[in-house]
């Protein structure tokens, strides 16, 4: 077998993976998307749609896991294709998190469903809509970075990130007030507050995912530095 067939398999193996992680990703962004529609209509039904998917998810990553291990232990790559590699094990324990996120969220929405106090809950959850959609297109974003291998469009993930904290940290003081102003949403309002912060993970899992695009294209290992240190680093 010619070294050149060899390689061709390799490529062809790694086209796989890559097709695959994208596959998962986009079945994590659609549950997180509808995990959101589901909490906006207060939907017990969508709720448990997207719980659905949650076994999905995680199968999905054991077997590309499985799979990455096998092409290591086989074709033994170097350099830049083991750093594809490495950073793809990364990427799909952060899109699982990521989902494991909408499942959180749509647990909530059925608890709340459930509790008859939705139609008091209108205007916070209305105030999530910001958050959610930052995250979901961060995540679509990082994806899309992925795909590409597009170092630039990722580094754009980690410099909206912040925008992200910030609509969570203004999120939880208008909970704040929400609660000592009507004391029996107190419960539910309780099961905003973790949709708000497992909306935050969503984009802190985006981020990571981003970072990892970064270390494929770039060799760089940009995890916990700062978006100005990170501009530097990539040049």
């Amino acid at each position: 077998m010619t070294e050149k067939h060899l390689s061709s398999q390799f490529d062809a193996e790694l086209s796989g993976i890559s097709t695959r992680v994208l596959e998962m990703g986009g079945l994590v962004e659609s549950q997180v998307a509808q995990s959101v529609e589901a909490l906006t209509d207060f939907s017990a039904e969508l709720a448990s749609q997207v719980l659905l998917q949650e076994d999905r998810v995680n199968s999905m990553e054991v077997e590309i896991d499985h799979d990455l291990s096998a092409i290591i232990a086989r074709r033994q790559p170097t350099a830049r294709d083991l750093r594809l590699l490495t950073a793809v094990s990364k990427t799909i324990a952060n899109l699982e998190r990521a989902g494991d996120e909408a499942a959180r969220i749509a647990r909530a929405v059925r608890r709340v469903a459930e509790s008859g106090n939705a139609s008091r809950l209108r205007l916070p959850v209305g105030d999530l809509s910001v958050e959610a959609s930052l995250a979901i297109a961060s995540l679509r974003k990082a994806l899309d970075a992925f795909a590409r291998l597009d170092a630039q469009k990722a580094f754009e993930v980690l410099k909206q990130d912040p925008q992200i904290d910030q609509q969570f940290e203004g999120l939880m003081r208008k909970l704040i007030t929400y609660m000592m102003e009507d004391p029996r949403t107190i419960s539910s309002s309780l099961d905003i507050v973790f949709v708000a912060k497992a909306l935050e993970r969503v984009g802190d899992h985006a981020k990571n995912l981003a970072e990892q695009v970064i270390y494929i294209v770039k060799g760089t290992d940009v995890r916990h530095n700062p978006v100005e240190a990170v501009e530097q680093m990539m040049r």
